[in-house]
């Protein structure tokens, strides 16, 4: 695929983050996955999940390398790109070189990406200039290698650090100013999530621009709910892949007992 090309699909991913006709993500984690999902047709584009990812290489999330991320993607890309669907990339925090970082996922055909504004070695969340200066440093990037059209998926952390929804607003706000496509906030790894008002509050403080992760499961925002409550994205992180394990582990169990 010619830099054109990948622009031009950077674009038209771009333009289906529509507010209240959200574009849904089935996040993948390996070629297998990738191609499952990008050939159904319901399938608009296709995602990574990083967590996934690292438990399909034997490490926790945190402790992925580029290179262990990138060598992953690389192989989800060869099967996603010749069937013409976009492809964003979960990169983590960005690694020591954001730069460099957004430079090797644009050579394998990505058009977008997740950022988190953690510090994923010093296991801390970065100051908001420093969060804001890698967003920046992304879309410098994407512009240098010909694909200015790049989405930058800016995922908050604030509030799995015990941050308020205001400062959600405040980083996802500077985030979008800094060339953000959307915003992610995430709630946390011990399950604070976020609630239907706050779904609303943001959605309401971003203009529609918000990335919402679906959860499975009773009690939880449906797809329905959150197209009504507006936002522009829907992804699942590593859902799929938690259901797709849990079914493999049982029925190995039932082999293996019978």
């Amino acid at each position: 695929m010619s830099i054109s090309a990948q622009n031009t699909l950077a674009g038209h991913f771009r333009s289906l983050h529509q507010p209240g006709n959200p574009l849904v993500l089935g996040n993948v984690f390996d070629p297998s996955s990738a191609s499952l999902v990008a050939s159904l047709p319901s399938s608009k584009a296709v995602a990574t999940a990083s967590y996934a990812i690292a438990a399909t290489q034997g490490v926790h999330d945190d402790d992925m390398t580029r290179e262990q991320n990138l060598a992953v993607i690389k192989t989800i890309a060869a099967v996603v790109i010749p069937q013409g669907k976009p492809l964003t990339a979960d990169l983590q925090d960005g690694y020591d070189d954001v730069k460099e970082t957004i430079r090797q996922a644009i050579a394998l055909g990505v058009v977008g990406c997740n950022l988190e504004d953690v510090d994923n070695k010093a296991r801390k969340l970065r100051t908001l200039d420093d969060a804001v200066q890698r967003i920046q440093w992304a879309q410098e990037a994407a512009q240098e290698a010909g694909v200015p059209n790049f989405a930058v998926n800016a995922r908050t952390d604030v509030l799995a650090f015990g941050g308020t929804i205001e400062e959600a607003i405040e980083r996802g706000n500077a985030f979008l100013a800094a060339g953000a496509n959307t915003v992610f906030v995430w709630g946390g790894p011990k399950g604070r999530g976020i609630s239907r008002a706050e779904v609303g509050q943001l959605v309401a403080a971003f203009k529609g621009r918000l990335n919402v992760i679906l959860r499975f499961g009773e009690g939880y925002l449906t797809v329905r709910e959150l197209k009504e409550l507006g936002v522009a994205r829907i992804s699942v992180g590593p859902g799929l892949y938690k259901i797709a394990m849990e079914a493999y582990k049982q029925a190995a169990e039932n082999l293996l007992s019978a």
